[in-house]
């Protein structure tokens, strides 16, 4: 049967099912229970729902991959240790989607949706199946553009898929995934995360990079 929440229908195919049930494997996680699993479905429907408000047509199959692996890379299943945590989960969506039959190009626009979705702006000017991933993060994450989504879908998304403590959750959850490989965070956001648990973490400065680098005068 078709499920749907807040007028946006949660594909229903076997690659669909295989996403969701990989994802519910990988998220099982005692310190922050369901929170992972859940964001990424709501991540999922707010991209849609702003997508469908500003007129965006999406393959919602895709969409639904790219959503539902956006944060594997911070699992203890898929996190690796020498490359950035959306990359880990970039990896794992390319080959899931090639491996269900999807295309080299659908496969590589998801791979970019979710490499690129701690980068702010440049998803949203690329294929509607890249930014759609972003706008879901930005809403669910840092709560922006709320105002684009009807109040009763608001609380539509999160009757069925909550966010309690949620704010806290995804913060361990980033430092969990992050903290083992903390020079992968040069030049994002994610360094804020790491600097906010661990007082002794020293940032990387572009500036002094350029400075200080082999380059003579």
């Amino acid at each position: 049967m078709t499920e749907t929440i807040a007028g946006i229908q949660i594909p229903d195919t076997d690659l669909a099912r295989a996403a969701t049930a990989l994802v519910r494997e990988a998220t099982d996680d005692p310190l922050v229970g369901d929170s992972l699993f859940h964001h990424s479905r709501r991540v999922f429907l707010w991209g849609m729902l702003k997508s469908s408000a500003r007129g965006i047509q999406v393959d919602a199959e895709l969409a639904y991959v790219g959503g539902m692996f956006h944060d594997l890379g911070l699992t203890a299943k898929f996190r690796t240790t020498d490359q950035r945590f959306e990359i880990d989960g970039a990896d794992a969506a390319y080959d899931f989607l090639l491996q269900h039959g999807r295309s080299e190009a659908d496969a590589r626009d998801v791979w970019l949706a979710i490499a690129l979705h701690t980068t702010p702006e440049l998803p949203l000017h690329l294929a509607p199946e890249v930014g759609v991933v972003t706008l879901g993060v930005e809403t669910d994450v840092l709560g922006l553009g709320l105002d684009e989504i009807r109040d009763e879908d608001k609380q539509t998304v999160v009757a069925a898929h909550p966010r309690p403590d949620f704010k806290r959750q995804i913060l361990h959850a980033f430092n969990e995934g992050m903290a083992h490989r903390p020079e992968t965070t040069f030049g994002t956001m994610n360094d804020d995360v790491l600097a906010h648990f661990d007082p002794r973490f020293e940032r990387a400065n572009f500036v002094d990079i350029i400075e200080s680098n082999a380059w003579p005068e």
